[in-house]
């Protein structure tokens, strides 16, 4: 399947080359496709923090090349940078606070410092280190594709229907996508009858960027109001909703953009099937559950707001970014490493014990 998945490749939305970021503007999708270019770690954190990359892997792998950038500046001021570098990290860190992968990605880089052979050129290695990063999510994507095609395949028969969260495509990782990815995998094994995709106020991730996905690739998909989802798992035959995470704790709680929580007490209400698609760098064994997990909390405007013209009262707003599902509402986390169903701490344990599958 895998060379199929390749075949069906479509978008991209991180490109690195000739050591300069370019990142797919996605605050102006779908009306508009314009690529940004980053030479600096400030940039890059500036990108992350307003919007222009989102999704927990594409911001992970985003700020391992603002590593690069920053260690290749201070190594041209003259610094000792590798003692200076730390600060780009720090930056890069205060970006955004709930998605694990960042701080994952960051560490990763800090360790590849710490691998360095006496006479290894270490920009050189900083920048190895950043595209294996990329190139290694890209390869957990299609794997995840396909132990999610395989698991729809074991609870149901025939074409399906599915709903979906927020966007989870190759716009928010290093290529093809988590739950999106399943989703496209099982539409070209032809299970899939239809998505619904939620519009996932308030930036409208569903309506701009996975709606654009989906129909860019020919799979029907239907765009929802968020508040229509439990009355279409009760009306519309919807076998699973399929979400990505931004952290999944050692428990099995899950992290992902507002709204999840309640689609996970809506699906199990009406016997719907629900599954979480994530590359282990998601998962954060260090929190015990999603009590630990820090929710980003955003400006009010956002919500008060739309494209800059206001269309709410002056009134106080609360404005959270993600919200956290408990295991005990999960019947699957599909990663790189395996699939665990119904999910406890000792599965979760275990799953980070085996090697990744690809």
């Amino acid at each position: 399947m895998r060379e199929r998945l390749l075949a069906a490749e479509k978008v991209k939305a991180i490109e690195w080359k000739e050591g300069v970021l370019h990142l797919l503007d996605q605050r102006l999708l779908p009306m508009q496709e314009v690529w940004l270019t980053y030479d600096s770690a400030s940039g890059v954190a500036e990108a992350i923090r307003q919007m222009v990359v989102r999704g927990a892997p594409a911001i992970g792998i985003s700020a391992a090349y603002g590593v690069v950038l920053g260690a290749r500046a201070r190594q041209q001021a003259g610094e000792d940078w590798l003692q200076t570098l730390d600060e780009d990290m720090q930056m890069l860190a205060e970006s955004r606070p709930t998605a694990v992968n960042l701080f994952w990605a960051l560490n990763r880089m800090r360790e590849r410092l710490k691998r360095l052979k006496p006479g290894e050129e270490a920009l050189a290695a900083l920048e190895a280190e950043a595209v294996a990063i990329h190139e290694s999510d890209r390869e957990a994507n299609l794997t995840m594709a396909q132990l999610g095609v395989e698991l729809i395949r074991k609870h149901g028969d025939g074409v399906q229907t599915l709903l979906t969260h927020c966007n989870t495509g190759a716009l928010a990782t290093g290529g093809f996508g988590t739950a999106l990815g399943v989703i496209r995998a099982a539409h070209l094994e032809g299970l899939v009858d239809k998505v619904f995709a939620d519009e996932t106020r308030p930036w409208l991730q569903g309506a701009r960027l996975t709606a654009w996905e989906l129909a860019g690739e020919g799979i029907p998909v239907t765009l929802n109001a968020d508040a229509a989802a439990a009355h279409l798992m009760k009306t519309g035959n919807i076998s699973w909703v399929i979400v990505g995470a931004d952290r999944i704790t050692a428990n099995g709680d899950v992290a992902n953009k507002i709204g999840t929580y309640q689609l996970a007490v809506n699906a199990m209400h009406h016997g719907v099937r629900f599954m979480v698609v994530a590359p282990s760098s998601t998962i954060d064994m260090n929190l015990t559950s999603g009590e630990d997990i820090p929710i980003e909390q955003r400006e009010g405007r956002e919500l008060l707001e739309i494209g800059g013209v206001r269309i709410a009262a002056e009134v106080d707003t609360v404005n959270p970014v993600f919200d956290v599902t408990p295991a005990d509402l999960i019947d699957a986390i599909v990663t790189e490493r395996g699939v665990v169903e119904r999910p406890t701490a000792e599965k979760m344990a275990a799953l980070m014990n085996r090697k990744r599958l690809h």
